[in-house]
């Protein structure tokens, strides 16, 4: 008997960087340049070989992740689920003189926050492109360093078609120095990539931001944190709170929620804040306690050395006075 044996030849993808997972899925379904999937012609028998040889050791490695990853899917099914957060005694005093101090709106977030972003005097799509890079700018970055970058992109023309034509190494010049910009210069470029890809195989003239929350997440360098942020002030779609440092901890502190990692201070989980909170704050408060919390934790209950005489609620906050956060 003659056995015949069919060597397929590997496809090279070609790409100026690498995309993130929706990127994938445009390429997968045609929406990315023929020419950007090209056989390699030109390959030699023993670099086939070779070849060969690399992918039979990444199945192998396919394989192995295959099985970690259905081992965490049954541990995470045997997980039993998180209980409700009960409604903490005493919030809506509490919330009452928070507002109270925060009605000067004195705050960095109040004058550099990415809702200030939002400038109705423009055209909507652009206008919500402007939120999105915002809040991909946030992270890790002060909100007044953020505003300067974001005027500077402004000036030079923040559009899908400028992020598109500017150079990846010039955009991470002009954003600096945000934390990250060259990550975050790469992000900006494959998001608008992205976006026109998606207008284009829908035959749109106008290319505009995700409207949904599944979606802005699937873009690279957005977090759940950007994503809610965006839905929130780019959409006016409130579809969960907003955690970042300040919430995180002046809710624990407030013992609103139950989530402070006091055996590594420096490795907190926003996420199971803002599940604790959405669990008993009523839906009419999701939107404007971050902002309300941000700037209380960056005028008064800071997070080293908090202003306790000069808050309002000392005599009400179970941790006045406390330095165990």
């Amino acid at each position: 008997m003659i056995r015949c044996v069919l060597l397929a030849k590997p496809l090279r993808i070609v790409g100026t960087f690498p995309l993130s997972t929706a990127a994938m899925r445009l390429r997968s379904s045609g929406l990315v340049e023929k020419d950007d999937v090209v056989k390699d012609e030109a390959e030699s028998l023993p670099r086939r070989a070779e070849g060969e040889a690399q992918g039979l050791k990444r199945e192998k490695e396919d394989e192995t992740t295959s099985l970690i990853s259905k081992k965490k899917v049954k541990k995470a099914k045997t997980k039993k689920e998180r209980a409700p957060r009960a409604e903490p005694s005493g919030w809506k005093e509490i919330l009452r003189g928070i507002e109270q101090m925060r009605a000067k709106k004195d705050a960095e977030v109040d004058k550099y926050g990415c809702e200030v972003f939002f400038d109705e005097n423009i055209p909507p799509h652009v206008c919500r492109l402007h939120v999105l890079i915002s809040a991909m700018l946030s992270s890790q970055t002060k909100d007044p360093v953020n505003a300067a970058a974001m005027g500077r992109l402004i000036k030079h023309g923040l559009t899908v078609k400028t992020m598109l034509e500017i150079d990846q190494h010039d955009l991470a010049q002009l954003i600096r120095p945000v934390g990250f910009f060259n990550y975050k210069a790469k992000y900006i470029k494959q998001t608008v990539l992205i976006l026109s890809k998606q207008a284009e195989a829908e035959g749109k003239d106008v290319v505009d931001i995700p409207s949904t929350y599944e979606e802005l997440i699937a873009l690279p360098g957005v977090g759940p944190k950007m994503a809610t942020l965006v839905m929130n002030c780019a959409w006016k779609n409130t579809v969960g709170i907003c955690v970042d440092t300040h919430v995180h901890r002046i809710s624990n502190r407030l013992k609103w929620v139950k989530t402070w990692n006091k055996n590594n201070p420096k490795s907190q989980d926003p996420e199971k804040t803002r599940a604790e909170l959405e669990d008993w704050l009523p839906k009419e408060h999701w939107g404007p306690i971050n902002p309300l919390l941000v700037g209380l934790g960056q005028t008064i209950c800071l997070p080293r050395g908090p202003k306790c005489s000069e808050c309002k609620i000392q005599n009400i906050c179970p941790s006045a006075n406390s330095s165990a956060i």
